[in-house]
């Protein structure tokens, strides 16, 4: 094969199936529909996203690696050994299926009761660790039905899940101790979201409910490591971190236990003293150019097409009737975006409002987290949902995976959402399922 026709057949590759007009999605709806690149990748940056989408899969090794000492500096505690063990197929994780599974692809995040820190376990607590190191511990969900009964007298089994720890290695976690269970969510599109301007998330704010709607939208505000500005928090759970770039770095860090140039620390507390004494690289891990790769990867991931079903269109005007459309805003503009100019100035459709909304007392995890509440959630893109299942590890939903069918996961919305719950329980069977059909077009 000469060079020129396999350049062809590489963008070929990296192109996938036949391009969407838009540029940034693509018409695919099997299992790597969420590893393709967006249409419009400049053929300049190919090279980066196949370095990055290998830094993405890769597993990571202790220190020192005299075959690929590029990938080493794993731990010394960490959850997993890569990104796509938790993220597979670039789409969401699964919980534990009960006391006696474990987590793989979800984990926990702890904080003393003054919000900061846990002294022995830190932020996140790492099950496994390199050997010498202790792991910090193992957690799993028990399972407790909640059912719940529509107005047509339809019942709906609901779970809702019960921490419990066991293998601490540093003692009991002590009285009032903050936790929260995040499931791994789906990773494409993420360079869209990055290149939303803070002026359209503002848009849609209103901390005050001044227009009476009973939503109150608002932004997390947080430091940005590397402006050393406080911006808009747009990534994570609870919009905890400001830039792409940030939030797969923390991942890194707090998943893998891999430092980079944003996190140069070891991901050991104070008491952890053989976590302290660990062979390290004595630099960053992750280098500036590997960040830089892994992060274009991420930018560039495409978002699957929607597709078609009978009654989509009637679902999206029930979706938007009962109120949904108020937070999951179906529309966003993308303004400049240097790291990766194909993004820059698309109309996308992912479903969110990226701010903080107050989902009430049944899905609080009880932790704040920067000025997100125990109870406040940062909406969802919904983009790609219906995909759940097929490109990922399973289908479940919500931050801790506890709802295992999208109406599960309507069900269990509060707060904010109580009114769009409620008029989703009353609508007539036929109505709920042609709301879900067109969810499952996205």
């Amino acid at each position: 094969m000469t060079r020129g026709a396999a350049t062809v057949l590489l963008l070929a590759l990296l192109a996938g199936p036949a391009a969407a007009q838009d540029g940034v999605t693509v018409p695919s709806a099997g299992r790597d529909a969420l590893g393709q690149p967006i249409p419009a990748l400049a053929p300049e940056h190919h090279d980066a996203f196949a370095h990055g989408r290998s830094l993405f899969r890769q597993a990571w090794l202790i220190t020192p690696s005299a075959e690929q000492p590029e990938l080493d500096g794993l731990g010394p505690v960490f959850n997993r050994l890569s990104c796509v063990a938790c993220h597979v197929k670039n789409g969401r994780g699964a919980p534990p299926d009960g006391e006696n599974d474990v987590m793989r692809t979800t984990l926990v995040r702890l904080s003393a009761p003054d919000g900061t820190p846990h002294p022995a376990y830190g932020e996140q607590l790492n099950p496994d660790s390199i050997p010498g190191v202790p792991g910090e511990g193992k957690a799993t969900l028990v399972w407790t039905p909640v059912p719940v009964t529509l107005d047509d007298g339809t019942v709906v089994e609901l779970r809702r899940p019960t921490l419990r720890f066991r293998d601490l290695a540093f003692g009991p976690l002590g009285d009032g101790v903050l936790t929260s269970v995040r499931m791994a969510p789906p990773v494409h599109g993420l360079g869209l979201l990055d290149a939303v301007p803070e002026s359209v998330i503002l848009e849609a704010a209103d901390p005050g409910d001044h227009d009476g709607d009973g939503i109150s939208g608002r932004p997390n505000r947080i430091h940005d490591v590397a402006s050393g500005q406080t911006l808009i928090g747009r990534f994570g759970l609870k919009a905890n971190q400001t830039t792409l770039r940030q939030q797969i770095a923390g991942a890194f860090l707090g998943d893998i236990g891999i430092t980079s140039p944003l996190f140069p620390g070891e991901n050991c507390t104070g008491v952890q003293t053989a976590c302290a004494a660990a062979a390290n690289r004595g630099e960053p891990e992750l280098t500036a150019a590997q960040l830089d790769a892994i992060t274009l990867y991420s930018a560039a991931l495409a978002v699957p097409a929607r597709r078609t079903a009978p009654g989509a269109e009637e679902g999206e005007a029930l979706f938007t009737a009962i109120g949904c459309a108020a937070c999951h805003r179906p529309t966003l503009t993308t303004g400049p975006y240097p790291a990766l100019p194909e993004l820059a100035g698309r109309t996308i459709h992912p479903f969110t409002d990226l701010l903080l909304h107050d989902m009430g007392p049944d899905l609080a995890d009880g932790r704040p987290d920067g000025l997100a509440g125990g109870s406040d959630w940062r909406t969802p893109p919904l983009w790609g949902l219906g995909l759940a299942g097929v490109a990922g590890d399973g289908a479940f939903y919500l931050h801790d995976g506890r709802a295992r069918t999208v109406a599960e996961a309507i069900l269990w919305h509060g707060g904010e959402a109580a009114a769009s719950r409620a008029r989703f329980g009353a609508l007539p069977a036929a109505a709920r399922d042609t709301l879900l059909a067109f969810l499952r077009t996205l």
